[in-house]
C-alpha cells in the first residue's frame, strides 16, 4: 500500500484499482479491495498527545549520529588489530573454558576476534542494525540490548558449551538484527510496508548464524540466545508503539 504523508497520511492508494481513498477505511469504496484488517483509530480533540509523539518531540534520535554504535564497531575493529599485534590480549579477553572468577570476560569477549572474516561479518551487521535500533529507540536501548544479549549468550555457552568457547559479537549482532526485523515483520503482516529490506536482513542473519560452523570462536549458542533476546525486545518495542 502506497501512502503519501505530510505530517499525517492524507490518503492511501488502492493496489487493485489505483484510486485514492481515505486512510480510515478498511475496503476500497470503488472496487471493494481489502486495504487493511482494521481502520486506524480516529484521534479526538481532547485526547492527550501519544507517548510516541512526546518521545519524538523530546528527542529525535534519527537526526543524531549513532555514536554508541560507531563506538562499539570502532572498539571491535581496534581490538582486532591489537589482538593480531599482541595475541596475549585475546587469551585474556575471550571465553576459552571456565572463567575461574574472570567474569569480566563476559563483557570483553564480544570485542575480540581471531578470524578476520568473522570480524568483518559481525562488525558490518553490528554497524547496520545497531544504527537502525539506535536511531529508532536511542543509544541506551541499543547498548542494553548489545551487552544484555552478549552476556546472556556467554552465560549459556559457559553452562552448555563443551568446552565453552566464545569470542566476537555474533550473538549481540543477531540480537540487534532481530530487534529491528520483528517490528518490520509485524508491519508487513498488518498490510503496511516495512521500513527496510527484510530479505536482505534475512540473508545477513543466515550468514552470521552459519559462521560458527566454520569458525570455532563463534558460539552458535550465543547466536541462538541473541536471536531470542532480540526478537523479544523487538516484539516489546512493537507492542509499545501500537499502544502509543
Amino acid at each position: 500500500m502506497a501512502a503519501m504523508e505530510s505530517g499525517a497520511d492524507l490518503f492511501v492508494v488502492c493496489k487493485h484499482c489505483g484510486s485514492e481513498v481515505s486512510p480510515y477505511v478498511t475496503e476500497c469504496p470503488y472496487c471493494g479491495n481489502r486495504l487493511r484488517r482494521r481502520a486506524p483509530k480516529l484521534p479526538r480533540p481532547d485526547d492527550p498527545p501519544p507517548r510516541r509523539e512526546a518521545r519524538s518531540r523530546a528527542r529525535d534520535w534519527s537526526a543524531l549520529r549513532p555514536w554508541a554504535t560507531l563506538t562499539l564497531v570502532a572498539a571491535g575493529a581496534a581490538l582486532y588489530v591489537l589482538v593480531h599485534a599482541e595475541p596475549e590480549i585475546y587469551l585474556k579477553a575471550a571465553i576459552l573454558g571456565p572463567l575461574r572468577g574472570d567474569w569480566w570476560r563476559l563483557l570483553s569477549a564480544p570485542f575480540v576476534y581471531a578470524n578476520g572474516g568473522y570480524a568483518f561479518v559481525a562488525l558490518v551487521t553490528l554497524a547496520i542494525f545497531g544504527t537502525l535500533v539506535e536511531r529508532s529507540n536511542g543509544p541506551a536501548v541499543m547498548l542494553a540490548l548489545f551487552f544484555g544479549a552478549a552476556v546472556a549468550g556467554g552465560l549459556v555457552e559457559l553452562a552448555l558449551g563443551r568446552p565453552p568457547i566464545a569470542a566476537g559479537a555474533n550473538g549481540a549482532a543477531l540480537a540487534l538484527l532481530a530487534a529491528w526485523a520483528v517490528p518490520q515483520l509485524q508491519r508487513a503482516r498488518a498490510g503496511d510496508l516495512p521500513a527496510g529490506d527484510l530479505i536482505g536482513a534475512a540473508a545477513i542473519g543466515l550468514l552470521l548464524f552459519a559462521v560458527p560452523a566454520v569458525v570455532a570462536e563463534a558460539s552458535w549458542l550465543a547466536g541462538v540466545i541473541g536471536l531470542l533476546v532480540g526478537a523479544a525486545v523487538g516484539a516489546g518495542v512493537s507492542a509499545f508503539a501500537r499502544e502509543a
